[in-house]
């Protein structure tokens, strides 16, 4: 064998060598960046923003696959968990679904029922009521509505009754009584709330949501006194002395 020989031979040993160390270069990054993504497990995006305390649908979110270990422990991966659950922050269109954004609705106590009343933005707490809260419900009454002779008067109807629901502000129509047998229709906002109330208060606040001027919600504070005493419950201006 002449030197020629040799040196092909060598050479052929050389690119032999640095092919089999490329190759293993490659499998070794390609080992590496499967052992650094690991297997995709499915999770859930928001398809469109979604306001604080409001009923979740899971139409309003996207199923998506990404890697486990780059998954955070709280994302929601079986949409089965939001069924019956609010929003407690407003969500962002894009954003990972995650258990700590979402609460169980409120749930009826027993000898409890649910019951909603259109409630005028104008005149409720607007944008300041949510689900759990606590308010007084306040309804006003024409001195006309109560026969010959009467005064206007505000009444306290329910005193600390639970939200379990805020619906979306909605155009709304209601007809009044404009005196004379005359009917006044008035235009407006108005909000769906629904009260958790027993069936007295329940009957209270469909009597006045029918019948009163106007019915106004005041918020009470969390961890505050929802009571009204029996002198408070009634007001004229006349006995306001």
């Amino acid at each position: 064998m002449n030197s020629r020989q040799r040196r092909g031979i060598v050479l052929l040993l050389l690119s032999a060598l640095c092919a089999a160390g490329a190759f293993a270069g490659v499998f070794a990054v390609v080992h590496d960046a499967e052992s650094e993504v690991g297997p995709e497990v499915t999770a859930y995006r928001l398809r469109t923003d979604v306001p604080a305390y409001r009923t979740l649908d899971g139409g309003e979110f996207e199923r998506i696959s990404m890697p486990r270990r780059w998954l955070p422990v709280t994302a929601v991966t079986d949409l089965d968990e939001v069924h019956g659950k609010i929003a407690v922050t407003p969500l962002r269109r894009g954003s990972l679904l995650q258990s700590d954004m979402i609460v169980a609705r409120p749930a009826l106590s027993p000898g409890q029922q649910e019951i909603a009343i259109m409630i005028d933005a104008a005149t409720g707490v607007a944008g300041k009521i949510n689900p759990g809260a606590r308010v007084n419900i306040y309804a006003t009454f024409d001195g006309k509505d109560q026969g010959q002779g009467a005064k206007p008067v505000s009444k306290v109807i329910v005193a600390g009754a639970r939200v379990m629901d805020v619906g979306k502000l909605t155009p709304f129509d209601r007809d009044r009584d404009g005196g004379g047998g005359a009917t006044v229709r008035r235009a407006g906002d108005a909000v769906p709330i629904t009260f958790a109330l027993d069936t007295k208060d329940a009957q209270r606040v469909a009597y006045a949501e029918s019948f009163a001027s106007h019915v106004r919600l005041a918020l009470v504070a969390p961890g505050g006194d929802d009571g009204v005493g029996s002198g408070d419950r009634t007001y004229t201006l006349d006995g306001d002395k």
